[in-house]
């Protein structure tokens, strides 16, 4: 097995099982190979082992020897993990296991997301699942697939399937934080067609890289100002169209619906005879850029350089429009939250823009935790891209989780961590999208609650699991499932 360095870590028993599952490839929509990995482990631990017709995972496992009396936990994560690399990361996520290793109090990936989102989670359920000595009542693991993409796992879990009372979910990402609501979200994807024009003689090509951006959830970092090298590339376009009548051939920026973009690449031509004082302006533009983004972006690279001039580019009435719509586009916050301080209540992640080849796609996903406010956004960003021509589609549309407050669980919680830390906690709802506002549609009398350790960067290469957190984590999870209440 790889990665002896983080197999050495202590709790032992959680980051050898969080090594064994990222020695699986589990991009979203190929689960294939982890739900196998999954089903191999409940059935060689002798334990009760289904596959429902989704492709979630279920184990159980009942109480140890003086806590049958006690509600059955769910215990749930999902299987599957974000697939973002840097560009100069040579890495095929459906072939190869995640490459570890050790910085300080921090694990990472090399120049890949690391898969803590969810995977630690995960690894957590399958240690106490394989234990003999750990306390616990009856347990029934739940390990979904999709949640990055879709959440299909959670949407396709049936109605009486699940028999446990309380819901522990291990999807929050800060670990002085218990999650008692989420955000719902959507996605809302433009396309049109359009025609391709030859260009003339007397042109330049050129490419333009905007490169070195943070990225990040869209979700949980949607307010921390980042750059979204979506927007900040159309913005050049947008500056050298207006300027000098600069043609776009190509446009390829994002990649996940729920990742910040951090890279775009174009290709454009400028008529010769603006070649200087085009390249000039562009340079202009560009400190400005980087002069905002100094304090947030420090790695931002925006690059100008000529190459071979394409034979085609946009249809020029649909150029002006594409350049104006993204840029009256909606992107980042759009309301916070009038009840609970410092929650992003509505937001938009302009995640792709795809042009080329006669055919533009754009892509974005719209969070919120008040549904009427998810609509209103989403149709402002339809009725933008239809202003253009395109055609809209609203779909993947996911509920929301709305906060108790009188959760049973959420005080028991509370009080393990005060007991066990000497502080109160930070209970909250969170702007990301969790599986128990989808899971609570089905099974509406369960006791949901979220929590996790510490995880930086999830959805960018920069994701980091902390080993201190982990620890302190580990100890939680354990003390409360000693203290899961009666029937």
């Amino acid at each position: 097995m790889t990665n002896p360095e983080v197999r050495a870590l202590e709790p032992k028993a959680l980051w050898n099982k969080f090594a064994d599952l990222n020695a699986v490839p589990r991009p979203s929509k190929k689960e294939e190979r982890v739900i196998q990995f999954m089903k191999d482990f409940g059935k060689k631990l002798n334990l009760e082992t289904l596959e429902d017709e989704v492709g979630n995972v279920i184990i159980r496992k009942p109480a140890t020897q003086g806590l049958e009396d006690r509600k059955m936990v769910v215990m749930q994560s999902h299987l599957d993990m974000v697939h973002q690399k840097n560009s100069d990361t040579t890495f095929d996520f459906d072939t190869q296991g995640i490459e570890m290793y050790i910085d300080g109090d921090w694990v990472r990936a090399n120049g890949t997301t690391l898969g803590a989102d969810n995977g630690l989670g995960v690894a957590t359920i399958m240690a106490i699942l394989e234990s003999d000595s750990i306390v616990h009542p009856a347990i029934e693991a739940l390990f979904t697939i999709d949640e990055e993409t879709g959440m299909t796992g959670a949407m396709g879990l049936k109605e009486g399937v699940l028999k446990g009372d309380i819901l522990l979910n291990l999807d929050t990402e800060e670990d002085d934080e218990i999650g008692v609501g989420c955000a719902g979200g959507i996605d809302v994807t433009a396309t049109r067609s359009y025609a391709e024009e030859a260009v003339g003689e007397g042109k330049t090509g050129y490419s333009i890289t905007v490169r070195g951006l943070n990225g990040g959830h869209s979700g949980m970092d949607i307010d921390k100002g980042l750059g979204n090298a979506n927007k900040l590339m159309n913005r050049l376009l947008y500056n050298g169209f207006e300027n000098f009548g600069l043609r776009i051939a190509q446009i390829d920026g994002g990649s996940l619906r729920n990742a910040i973009p951090r890279e775009s690449f174009a290709t454009i031509v400028v008529d010769k005879v603006h070649q200087e004082s085009f390249e000039f302006e562009f340079g202009t533009l560009v400190k400005a850029i980087k002069n905002e983004y100094a304090t947030l972006e420090s790695d931002l690279e925006i690059i100008l350089e000529e190459t071979k001039t394409p034979e085609k580019v946009m249809d020029l009435g649909v150029q002006e429009g594409l350049t104006k719509a993204l840029y009256a586009a909606h992107n980042g916050v759009y309301r916070m939250s009038p009840d609970i301080e410092n929650l992003v209540e509505t937001s938009n992640n302009i995640a792709r823009v795809l042009v080329q080849n006669g055919a533009i796609k754009i892509g974005c996903l719209t969070r919120s935790s008040v549904e009427s406010s998810k609509t209103d956004l989403a149709n402002a960003l339809r009725a933008t891209f239809e202003l253009i021509g395109c055609e809209v589609d609203l779909s993947g549309d996911y509920p929301g989780w709305a906060p108790n407050m009188k959760s049973p669980i959420l005080q028991v919680l509370v009080d393990k961590y005060k007991n066990i830390n000497n502080t109160e906690p930070h209970v909250a709802a969170c702007h990301a999208g969790l599986e128990c506002g989808i899971l609570g549609q089905n099974y509406p009398e369960m006791d949901m609650i979220s929590f996790g350790p510490t995880i930086k960067g999830a959805h960018s290469p920069d994701e980091r699991a902390s080993i201190s957190s982990a620890k302190k984590y580990w100890n939680f999870v354990l003390e409360i499932l000693k203290d899961i209440p009666a029937k």
